[in-house]
């Protein structure tokens, strides 16, 4: 963003034809010896702040960072966590509370800094497309004192306006998982192409080669979707699957059930559906029970929420790919603290990841202690 340069100009009122031709007489003199301030008012112009909204010469990718540490190792690094200064207040902007990931997730950062005697103060949208809704959410916690500010945001650029407002007036803001910030400087989620990568290759180790296969995408242009998408889709076809479809459903059930049931209508051989979050999934799976394809059209989410982990155990799907919400919001509290400590963390903080299946569905998740 360009520094705003403010210029004033002198006025004169001229009381007289005499005093306007002195004036005008001193003018070439004037002209002459006042210095020039072009270079400096260019040199102001030039100048840039840089925000975490800030696209670098390059894209930042979460999935590839080359500053980054998995969070198990940040404490053999950096030590312990800072102890915070009495009264410290986090405000978290959340995606949308009515998605089982994201209250686990806020769950993970309330619990955790109640752990440092820190307050997290939560607000999220209406629901997961409310992109000006949450711009609206945050711009308001921009009003209370807080001394970092966690974003989760909808889009890789709706919450820049107040992300820039935030780090303008020196409050750190730290990136937690979904949508990346065109320029994060610190980032806390999982490798988000190793969700569908990890999707696809359940796929081809139980599927038959050249089946057909179909994609249920997330937001359209959101960083999560579009890696996601890609890792399932590029290992899919690698390994001798056939995508024969992949259609975004803006993380709503309804949307994924529908476009489920059509793709299902076009391709009676569909052996499998992946999905970018576990709610389409859990649509999906409805599609395929009306359509009396259950337990012969695999159906795999991503997030690990409750409700999937239930759907396992009832054979509805088969698969999800937990990122651990609970374990993330720890970590992004104790990110938060870490950089309010004044310690150098590292860009990208990476969580786990697993495919939870019938097999494993009962085994216990990581949690920081």
């Amino acid at each position: 963003m360009s520094a705003l340069v403010t210029k004033t100009k002198l006025a004169a009122v001229l009381l007289s034809v005499g005093l306007a031709v002195a004036l005008s007489g001193c003018a070439t003199e004037t002209a002459t010896t006042t210095p020039s301030t072009s270079s400096a008012t260019e040199t102001i112009a030039a100048e840039e702040v840089i925000t975490s909204c800030t696209p670098g010469a390059e894209v930042f990718s979460t999935d590839d960072a080359a500053d980054s540490l998995n969070y198990t190792e940040v404490e053999g690094v950096l030590g312990a966590v800072p102890v915070p200064a009495e009264g410290t207040k986090i405000g978290s902007i959340m995606k949308f509370l009515g998605n089982q990931y994201w209250i686990a997730l806020a769950e993970g950062q309330a619990d955790r800094a109640s752990k440092y005697g820190v307050t997290v103060d939560v607000q999220a949208a209406a629901n997961e497309s409310d992109q000006v809704g949450q711009l609206n959410s945050a711009e308001t916690m921009l009003q209370n004192d807080y001394a970092a500010l966690l974003v989760s945001p909808q889009s890789d650029t709706n919450l820049c306006p107040a992300v820039e407002k935030a780090e303008g007036s020196g409050v750190p803001v730290l990136n937690v998982n979904d949508a990346v910030l065109p320029g994060a400087k610190q980032w806390v989620g999982p490798n988000q192409i190793q969700n569908g990568i990890s999707a696809a290759e359940y796929m081809l180790s139980t599927l038959p080669a050249g089946s057909e296969v179909a994609v249920i995408e997330g937001q359209a242009g959101v960083y999560a979707a579009k890696q996601r998408t890609a890792g399932f889709t590029d290992t899919a076809k690698a390994g001798g699957l056939n995508v024969v479809a992949s259609i975004p459903a803006d993380w709503d059930i309804s949307k994924a059930r529908d476009a489920a049931a059509t793709i299902i209508a076009q391709y009676p051989n569909l052996k499998g559906f992946y999905a970018n979050n576990d709610g389409m999934a859990l649509g999906i799976a409805e599609a395929v029970k009306a359509a009396g394809m259950k337990g012969k059209i695999q159906v795999i989410g991503t997030d690990g929420i409750e409700d999937a982990y239930n759907a396992i155990r009832s054979g509805d799907l088969t698969a999800t790919v937990d990122s651990y919400p609970y374990l993330t919001g720890q970590v992004s509290v104790d990110v938060a603290l870490r950089i309010l400590g004044g310690q150098t963390v590292p860009r990208a903080i990476y969580t786990p990841q697993a495919l939870i299946t019938m097999e494993n569905v009962d085994d216990e998740a990581p949690i920081l202690k």
